[in-house]
């Protein structure tokens, strides 16, 4: 394997790593197996759960798909690597041992810190304990660490989600954290509650107001140790590595082609007009395990003296945008190209531009159909899910939809100079820049690792699922001329008017309906 300065970097380099179970960390650890064999130890923080302690969990771990490449190319005995180390940001010098701690602090030399709660709806108190106060104690625990090379923390391009043209830069801290910090500490759920827009101010939720708190917790000590924070946009499938189209996120474009593939979600609350910022997973990890090494070279150059806080943008808006409209008539093409053994109804996904036409369109093609489905799973013995799941979106629409309907432009200028100034081993291995990135191809290789990752129908199943997509697609268009049929005698019986004179109105109607 050729050698390059990031690889080199990284060799004989323990890691520590938070949210190693989660989508960013996993693909992490796969990617500093897979491409840096001689990395050192990956010291994972993990947790007790379900009754299973952590050496059970990492067993499971290393059974997730992320590894399927990984195993076959025979590198198995690279998961030797991994060290499981119990503990919790959520909890006081992180839950860890004092054993566990001090071998910590005389082992690490970078830390990853991608642990976070990505709930909008969670409590300030629970995402001030994450988010703000987790990252704290990350970065206490990295002024103790005895040779710390690089701190590189995960924030998000949201947290400056109150402006639509965002800079690679730290802007000013929305308040005073100590003060938010003891207000958590100090009220309960419903006092904080009250406070919250008062606290907030322009922040849409304590998702983004508790990660904007963090990057200053970071900023606190760059001068101390090489600091990173890079901000990835919403996060979805790989775009080369592991696989194209690998997936074990819900979240984003992922979730709505898995419901879409089903043939339950047949609308969509999107303006296909407003750029979307996505960024595949494999350039966010790249970009992180990149920040790793950069903020450590610019020490080196700068006498052994950190250099200044550096900020990437890991996200495509004013590089590589994209709008569904570039789309909008192939996704159903792509849904029906790798439909589901499983799909319940002939996947047709519409994107509607208002929430108030969402909200009539919703009720006739999801309410009325989950009320169905759901009866039918319950005389069959199973637990109906469809229409609890349709309520949790509906009630959700108010507080999405400024992420649905609002167009950001994320300056990524500093991570397309970091891009070019790589090795060119380097700019292959770990690639950031997605200059070469298709949207076309790249969704349809989604929606096949959707399929496959998300929804576990493995390829060969492909055929016999094609063979129900055309069942499907019969008793649809069924479906629809009975219904216009019913619409058609409908007009009749109430206006009393002739069959021709209702044929002529009956476009009127189908004109409507095409609204929602």
């Amino acid at each position: 394997m050729a050698s390059s300065p990031i690889t080199d970097f990284y060799e004989g380099r323990n890691v520590f790593i938070t949210g190693a179970t989660g989508f960013v960390g996993v693909t992490i650890v796969e990617k500093l197996l897979r491409d840096i064999p001689k990395v050192g130890t990956l010291y994972l923080l993990m947790r007790a759960k379900k009754g299973k302690n952590v050496s059970e969990r990492l067993e499971e771990l290393k059974k997730n798909s992320v590894f399927n490449r990984f195993k076959e190319l025979k590198l198995d005995d690279r998961l030797a690597k991994i060290v499981p180390i119990e503990g919790d940001v959520g909890l006081e010098n992180l839950g860890l041992s004092p054993k566990d701690r001090q071998t910590l602090i005389d082992n690490v030399n970078v830390v990853f810190h991608s642990a976070a709660t990505l709930d909008f709806f969670q409590s300030l108190k629970e995402t001030t304990n994450i988010n703000l106060r987790g990252t704290r104690r990350v970065v206490e625990l990295c002024q103790q660490i005895k040779q710390l090379d690089a701190l590189v923390h995960v924030s998000s391009a949201y947290v400056n989600a109150y402006i639509t043209e965002v800079e690679e830069k730290l802007y000013p801290s929305p308040d005073d954290p100590e003060k938010i910090i003891q207000l958590a500490e100090t009220l309960n759920d419903d006092a904080l509650k009250e406070l919250e827009p008062k606290l907030l101010k322009d922040h849409p939720n304590t998702y983004t107001f508790t990660k904007h708190l963090a990057e200053h917790e970071v900023a606190n000590v760059a001068s101390r140790f090489p600091c990173g924070i890079v901000r990835p946009s919403m996060i979805t499938a790989a775009w080369k590595e592991p696989i194209p189209g690998w997936t074990i996120s819900k979240n984003g474009p992922q979730g709505f082609f898995m419901g879409a593939s089903k043939g339950v979600l047949r609308r969509l609350p999107l303006d296909p007009n407003i750029i979307m910022d996505y960024i595949p997973i494999d350039v966010v990890v790249n970009g992180i395990i990149t920040t790793g090494y950069y903020v450590n070279a610019l020490k080196l150059k700068n006498a052994g003296r950190p250099a200044e806080l550096q900020i990437f943008h890991l996200t495509s808006s004013t590089y590589k945008p994209f709008r569904f409209e570039l789309m909008a008539d192939k996704i159903n093409g792509y849904l029906h190209d790798y439909p589901l053994n499983s799909a319940v109804w002939y996947p047709n996904l519409r994107l509607v531009k208002s929430l108030t036409l969402f909200r009539l369109s919703a009720i006739l093609f999801h309410f009325i159909p989950a009320l169905f489905l759901d009866l039918i799973t319950k005389l069959a013995g199973g637990r109906p899910i469809l229409l609890k799941l349709h309520k949790n979106v509906w009630n959700s629409l108010n507080t999405l939809e400024r992420f649905i309907f609002t167009e950001w432009h994320f300056d990524s200028k500093h991570l397309l100079a970091l891009a070019k100034s790589l090795d060119p081993v380097d700019k292959k291995k770990f690639v950031i820049d997605i200059g070469e990135l298709t949207w076309d191809e790249y969704f349809g290789n989604t929606i096949l690792g959707v399929r496959e990752y998300l929804s576990k129908e493995p390829p060969k199943t492909l055929e016999k699922a094609r063979r129900k997509d055309k069942i499907l697609l019969g008793l649809h268009v069924a479906l629809q001329l009975l219904f216009w049929y019913g619409i058609f005698k409908l007009i009749i019986c109430v206006s009393g008017i002739s069959s021709a004179k209702a044929a002529l109105i009956l476009p009127i109607f189908y004109y409507l309906f095409g609204l929602i």
